[in-house]
């Protein structure tokens, strides 16, 4: 076993000569015998050992023997210890997080904590290989992300170093004969007795027949998750490539080119989808599972131009046309009614400006964010306002007049922005202008006359 472990750390380069490594601790035979092991071999690796053990407080004295007996196993060998209690009961009530999660974002930040504390480089987790195979399989029936399926890292970056775990390599019954062989009388944990827990049934019930099956298993399903690590990160790399030309960042949220999206292949599709909620969210919650990269991607393809999904904690996925915008912002839906005078510059609630000046020959501007008007056709001032029910427009070229609500919908104006797009009417309560959009009757035609207005709409 001994030699298994120092392979796999060398391997995997787990470990940095002259560093502090924070051990965490619980007391039971796994973290135990990482412990004893990491101390007995210490100056292999010239590291020095900090333990961290966090007493939980959901199992009254008994956890609080714990603790007394991990202070007292380290005070025989001079090891530094850190402990404390957390009242993990308390911190449910107050999040609403389930007994295992609570218990576990206590732990890790106490962890943290003690890794700042030291300067330590690397805090060592005893998850074994037994560990893994639950992992692997628990995620595999309740469903989970690419990365997920590859079960637990032996290396990942948490606070100022790594998280490490030298264990993966070996079982629960190596470590059980390593704690007999070295005279190491762990504590026993009850509650991992129970059937209450997902985890616990897996190892009471599906474990025991694989291992009858092979009792190497282990050793297999970690090649697996090593496997599927390695190939996750080339592909999360290509996926981040491909993003940069198919997505933007723009105040707090993410914007898609649907078409462009939809181009790269279905693997790189699933991977972008949670590199933008890893993005957003910082901290995924727990409740994010692929069934939301599903609904993502379904979303996408779907003929229906726009439509809105509501994430975990607020974040929305809007769709708009050939673009989708996932944002935590909400809505601006508030109305507005503005005076703009000749000359004026006028900053909208949206950001953008509308200019306005007089000239004295026709300016011969033909794009859609400029318009000329006849100043002796219109009645000042104008008024810069939202749309209101029922609004209609005569649109140059046409006729007859059009709901301004039809020509948003024809010009394909995401329906996230209509509210807060600026209207532009005479003195006389006439559409004028809808900037960016479509020009009305009113606009100059006649490059006889000798003064005219200008209106420059100018986005951010």
């Amino acid at each position: 076993m001994l030699e298994i472990v120092r392979q796999f750390i060398e391997r995997h380069e787990l470990l940095e000569s002259g560093t502090t490594v924070v051990v965490g601790v619980s007391g039971g035979p796994d973290s135990l015998a990482l412990l004893h092991f990491l101390w007995n071999e210490r100056d292999r690796y010239d590291i020095q050992i900090v333990v961290a053990h966090v007493d939980h407080m959901l199992r009254g004295k008994q956890s609080e023997e714990d603790m007394h007996f991990v202070k007292h196993f380290c005070a025989q060998r001079s090891i530094i210890c850190e402990a404390t209690q957390m009242n993990v009961q308390l911190y449910m009530e107050q999040t609403g997080k389930g007994v295992q999660e609570a218990a576990r974002v206590c732990r890790y930040a106490f962890f943290e904590q003690v890794m700042r504390k030291y300067g330590a480089r690397y805090i060592a987790l005893a998850h074994h290989g037994d560990d893994q195979i639950e992992t692997v399989l628990m995620r595999l029936v309740r469903g989970s992300i690419s990365k997920g399926y590859a079960g637990i890292p032996i290396k990942r970056p948490f606070g100022n170093g790594y998280i490490i775990r030298p264990f993966l390599c070996i079982d629960r019954q190596q470590i059980e004969q390593y704690c007999q062989n070295n005279a190491l009388h762990a504590r026993h944990d009850p509650s991992n007795d129970k059937d209450d827990y997902t985890r616990n049934r897996f190892r009471h019930y599906v474990l025991p027949f694989l291992k009858r099956e092979n009792n190497r298993v282990h050793e297999h399903v970690q090649q697996f998750s090593e496997m599927l690590s390695e190939d996750e990160a080339f592909l999360e790399q290509l996926t981040k490539e491909k993003l940069k030309h198919v997505a933007d960042q723009k105040e707090g949220c993410v914007r898609v080119d649907i078409p462009s999206f939809m181009r790269m292949p279905k693997p790189l599709q699933r991977r972008g989808i949670q590199l933008i909620l890893n993005y957003l969210y910082g901290n995924v919650p727990s409740s994010l599972s692929s069934i939301h990269i599903n609904q993502a991607l379904l979303f996408l393809k779907r003929p229906h131009p726009s439509g809105m999904l509501h994430f975990p904690n607020g974040l929305k996925v809007i769709r708009q046309y050939e673009m989708c915008v996932f944002t935590f912002q909400q809505e601006q839906t508030s109305e507005y009614d503005l005076i703009l005078h000749v000359p004026d510059t006028l900053t909208l609630p949206n950001g953008c400006q509308l200019i306005s000046k007089f000239v004295d020959r026709y300016p011969f501007i033909e794009d859609d964010h400029h318009v000329v008007f006849d100043v002796d056709q219109l009645a000042l001032p104008f008024r810069v306002r939202t749309r209101k029910h029922g609004d209609r427009m005569k649109v140059k070229g046409m006729k007859h007049s059009k709901k301004v609500a039809r020509i948003f919908i024809d010009e394909k104006i995401p329906a996230s922005e209509r509210e807060q797009w600026p209207i532009v009417e005479d003195a006389n309560g006439n559409i004028i202008w809808i900037p960016g959009v479509k020009k009305s009757v009113y606009t100059a035609t006649n490059i006889t006359k000798n003064r005219y207005i200008v209106l420059h709409y100018k986005k951010q």
